[in-house]
């Protein structure tokens, strides 16, 4: 009865899979497609793509839309004692045409940030859901982990956690602000391709305000099992943290 099913599409390796009839150089086929994500080597059928890499794009394209439109599984956050709490944003549309609002919070939830969060920490860890909740609930336990043992390790103060829903990266300035951390490291869902919808970025800031302009930002991108491994992006977010500390600094006036 299986057999009676058709494979489901998005489960097939395309790192390797040429479509091409009788190319002429298979071998340099399969070495380009291995390095990159491009949709290359696929063939066409008249002047059409075939109507397997157009069932390809179709899938690709529902997980894209998918990660933008689900939401973070708290149990995730919960289970790493995250304090949650939400922007302006009131649900998934709005989060999408107001980005605005997705930066701020209200008055009430900053002093509950304030009321409930360790203050001055040497490092204040935040995750934001963005624009792919898959990428935090595929990322997170790998990554969450390396960065505080790091830390701890490297004799620093660690915030309380806080998981931001409907958030972008500005929270971050917010709850540095409010909290008076030193470095604050955003872990936020990037906005997902035609190759992913789990990859994550880490935004790094030391003493992170409103007041300082993009370009205080360092960043680590392209964080998922098939680009940056969370665990090797753990131990440079470590590495990072260590730098700016002793530097004072970060983004573009930060030199390493």
């Amino acid at each position: 009865m299986s057999e009676a099913y058709i494979r489901d599409i998005s489960l097939i390796n395309y790192s390797d899979r040429v479509t091409i009839d009788g190319p002429s150089n298979y071998e340099s086929c399969v070495r380009l497609k291995k390095s990159t994500n491009a949709r290359i080597c696929v063939g066409r059928a008249g002047n059409r793509f075939k109507t397997e890499t157009l069932l390809r794009f179709r899938a690709d394209h529902a997980v894209a839309i998918d990660s933008v439109l689900s939401h973070v599984d708290e149990a995730v956050v919960d289970d790493l004692s995250f304090i949650k709490v939400q922007t302006l944003i009131k649900n998934k549309e709005q989060y999408i045409t107001r980005p605005d609002f997705g930066r701020c919070f209200s008055s009430s939830t900053i002093q509950f940030i304030k009321d409930n969060c360790i203050s001055n920490p040497d490092v204040q860890i935040v995750v934001a859901d963005g624009l792919s909740s898959h990428a935090i609930n595929a990322n997170i336990k790998d990554i969450y982990p390396i960065i505080v043992d790091g830390a701890l390790a490297n004799g620093y103060k660690i915030g309380t956690p806080i998981f931001v829903k409907y958030g972008r990266v500005a929270t971050m300035d917010k709850i540095s602000e409010a909290l008076n951390a030193k470095v604050t490291v955003l872990l936020v869902g990037e906005r997902p391709g035609l190759a992913t919808g789990e990859s994550m970025s880490a935004y790094m800031a030391y003493e992170s305000s409103p007041n300082k302009p993009e370009s205080q930002r360092t960043v680590i991108s392209n964080i998922h099992k098939n680009g940056t491994p969370p665990v090797e992006a753990g131990a440079q977010i470590v590495h990072l943290i260590e730098i700016m500390s002793k530097e004072k600094k970060s983004g573009v006036e930060l030199k390493i």
